[in-house]
């Protein structure tokens, strides 16, 4: 990648998290090309130089948070060797990321995002399943190696693993943080492992 295409990706995805950050604080209503160009020190115009406008910028948005939930499944992947160390890990950061970026529910949640635009809805479920792929690999690696159940398919576990996700932050968003989504998630990750891991005393299928 030439210096100029590098620091063309740089600042968009700068924009991008300036976007996040001010539906994190303001909400949807909030967000204007003029808010960004603020929040980052720019003009306006400098923004329409890489985005044609605000919509744009929140397909951007959505675009960073998939790439930052690919990343943690290739992080963790590199990191760890254990399947189930492997996703209460994800699950941790998976959590972390949403506590650290208010506005992620607030996009995803919101009707406004998708009512003009269902090409978008589209792609953020081509982004979630790809995800749920993802956990599926790892939920079956466990199951070639012995640790996890094989008697539950690895596609109906990884939705599983989703829901340990997504109702608490539902309920972090709605309460506007007075949620314990990390707690929740804990406990939720205790009872998942119980169920999946294969146990001494049980036959592996």
């Amino acid at each position: 990648m030439t210096t100029a295409k590098l620091e063309t990706a740089v600042r968009q995805e700068q924009i991008a998290q300036a976007a996040l950050d001010i539906v994190s604080s303001n909400g949807l209503s909030g967000l204007s090309i003029a808010a960004i160009a603020d929040r980052i020190g720019l003009v306006p115009s400098a923004i329409y130089r890489h985005f044609n406008g605000k919509e744009d910028v929140l397909d951007a948005v959505i675009e960073l948070i998939h790439v930052r939930l690919t990343n943690n499944v290739a992080a963790i992947k590199e990191e760890i060797s254990d399947p189930i160390e492997r996703l209460r890990t994800l699950l941790m950061r998976h959590i972390s990321m949403i506590k650290e970026n208010k506005g992620i529910p607030r996009i995803i949640f919101a009707e406004d995002v998708y009512e003009s635009k269902p090409e978008r809805k589209e792609k953020i479920y081509g982004n979630i399943n790809g995800y749920l792929n993802s956990v599926s690999e790892i939920l079956r690696d466990g199951q070639e190696t012995g640790t996890i159940r094989k008697d539950i398919d690895s596609k109906a576990l990884s939705v599983m693993f989703l829901g340990l996700v997504q109702p608490s932050a539902i309920l972090w968003h709605f309460s506007n943080g007075v949620f314990d989504v990390l707690d929740q998630a804990k406990i939720a990750w205790r009872v998942f492992e119980d169920e999946i891991r294969v146990k001494e005393s049980s036959p592996c299928f």
